[in-house]
């Protein structure tokens, strides 16, 4: 005999199905974190003190003779050594020069992102070399259409907020091609804003001109740049690594914001003691603010404060480990303390593929990072094997976390004392109603004070069964093929991909982002 099911249970899935209007939506990008505070307030002093004193007494060493000559004329100090050290007052005035209410732009204006305060938004980024294929359950080289095709499935991702490359163009032997075509199959892919990095400085000048040409003009861009640049600037511990710090000067100079990138791995190039990681991802970061802002005072930047762990028994990083929830999360605690732009990395897994471990260590890591408040989490989703692979259909299924994980950070918002629900307690309770699933409250909130997922299963065992016992992998792989096989975006004309692939090494084809082959 088939089970029947209630009209009421029907007509609720039916309107929680609806389309919701943005102002209606339970959750936003940028929700504001920053109630989850791993330090106390003695240990958050103390990492401050330790930062300036890092900088101070220890510096960087390698720096090029640009940034000496710059960062000296601001107020560092290049020692007997070699080494550059920047006084508490020079770092004090580059976080007062910093820009902070900062926004990261997108090739349309609906996917801009505000990062003042501690606003918290998600990215992709990594540079994987692999594909992580649950498909046909193997690893293969990454290629040029895998960085396309997972830009256009972020774009069809409602709680992945930006781009930033995912992995690395294995097809392309060519440092500059390389470079080139990373942004070229992002920008393709999706109008959000675009992270990418470069490998030599005159690669950062011809993206720029591309850029130019996607925006319409020079001023265009700087009006609204749309990539920034992810920055390696520092080897570590407090070694600057030359040709990235040519790379941010280009970029700065050319209007680009950048985050700078500090990656140390807890007890092998950071300390094994984690505020002591917390520490020297900080004073990294701060070496580059005063870089930035003596080059460009109030340079568009991001405090890429991104330690990872070390598995201490193989040296092997491990960015599933509870302990890389921690201190992404301290250091996201930290730069509202600043009260800079800061960007940081959790939602990585050492799993190989979409399984329980995955899931874990994603949320693991993630939530407590975003409750934290950091207003970029890069990594958040897709990234697996300790990020030597990149998983496409992950992204779906991240997707939906990604949105749990942002109505947890978002709280508990109404303080109003309609929230408390009195007048629907006494109705409910002294009129014998039993439950509230007819309540007008309940109709009116279903929408915008809870959030539901989009391929995760909540059907009971017998609807499970009914619909065939679906697998949540299959679900994703089906969605991303319907995606990959329909959605071609078209917000960058035919004219303008002309003028890129006569003036660049393109390698990506025309059939492979939708559109015919031009008539010569």
């Amino acid at each position: 005999m088939a089970r029947r099911k209630s009209g009421g249970r029907e007509a609720r899935i039916a309107l929680r199905s609806a389309p919701l209007a943005k102002n209606e939506k339970p959750v936003l990008p940028g929700e504001v974190g920053g109630r989850y505070k791993p330090l106390n307030d003695k240990q958050v002093k103390s990492i401050e003190e330790n930062v300036f004193r890092i900088l101070e007494e220890i510096g960087f060493n390698d720096a090029t003779p640009h940034c000496i000559e710059t960062c000296v004329e601001f107020g560092a100090i290049m020692g007997n050594d070699g080494r550059l050290r920047m006084p508490r007052d020079v770092v004090r005035n580059a976080m007062e020069l910093a820009q902070r209410n900062l926004t990261l732009h997108g090739q349309s204006p609906e996917y801009d992102l505000d990062l003042s305060g501690s606003k918290v938004h998600f990215s992709t980024a990594g540079a994987a070399v692999l594909i992580a294929d649950p498909e046909n359950n193997e690893y293969r080289e990454s290629l040029s259409k895998d960085l396309y095709d997972m830009a256009r499935i972020t774009s069809k991702c409602e709680h992945i907020h930006m781009f930033q490359r995912t992995c690395v163009l294995r097809d392309i032997s060519d440092p500059r091609d390389l470079d080139l075509n990373s942004i070229y199959c992002s920008v393709m892919g999706t109008k959000k804003h675009i992270g990418t990095s470069f490998t030599e400085a005159n690669h950062v000048t011809d993206g720029l001109e591309m850029l130019h040409i996607i925006a319409g003009s020079e001023k265009k861009w700087r009006q609204r740049p749309f990539v920034s640049m992810s920055n390696c600037f520092v080897v570590p511990p407090m070694k600057f690594a030359q040709e990235s710090l040519e790379c941010l000067r280009v970029g700065v100079e050319g209007g680009m914001p950048v985050l700078l990138l500090s990656a140390a791995q807890a007890g092998a190039t950071a300390p094994p003691l984690l505020p002591g990681v917390v520490s020297q991802a900080w004073a990294e970061c701060l070496g580059g603010l005063v870089y930035v802002n003596a080059i460009k005072p109030g340079a568009p930047t991001i405090m890429g404060t991104w330690p990872f762990v070390s598995d201490l028994r193989t040296g092997s990083m491990c960015g599933g480990s509870p302990e890389q929830g921690l201190i992404s999360a301290a250091c996201a605690q930290m730069g509202n303390y600043f009260d800079l732009p800061t960007g940081t990395a959790a939602g990585m897994t050492d799993a190989k593929f979409p399984d329980f471990q995955a899931g874990t260590e994603r949320a693991s890591t993630h939530v407590a990072t975003a409750m934290a408040g950091a207003n970029i989490i890069y990594e958040s989703a897709g990234m697996y094997a300790s990020l030597l692979g990149a998983c496409p259909e992950s992204l779906i299924i991240d997707n939906d976390f990604l949105g749990a994980s942002l109505r947890m950070t978002k709280g508990f918002s109404d303080d109003s004392e309609e929230s408390l629900c009195f007048d629907a307690i006494s109705d409910v309770c002294l009129n014998n109603l039993g439950h509230y699933l007819g309540s007008k409250e309940t109709i009116q909130v279903m929408q915008s004070e809870y959030i539901y997922p989009e391929l995760s299963d909540r059907d009971s065992p017998n609807d499970w069964k009914d619909k065939g016992k679906p697998v949540l992998l299959d679900k994703a792989i089906m969605q991303k093929n319907t995606i990959l096989s329909s959605y071609f975006p078209d917000h960058i004309n035919d004219n303008v991909d002309r003028l890129i692939r006569n003036k660049y090494n393109i390698s990506l084809s025309r059939s492979a982002v939708g559109r015919e082959p031009f008539n010569n």
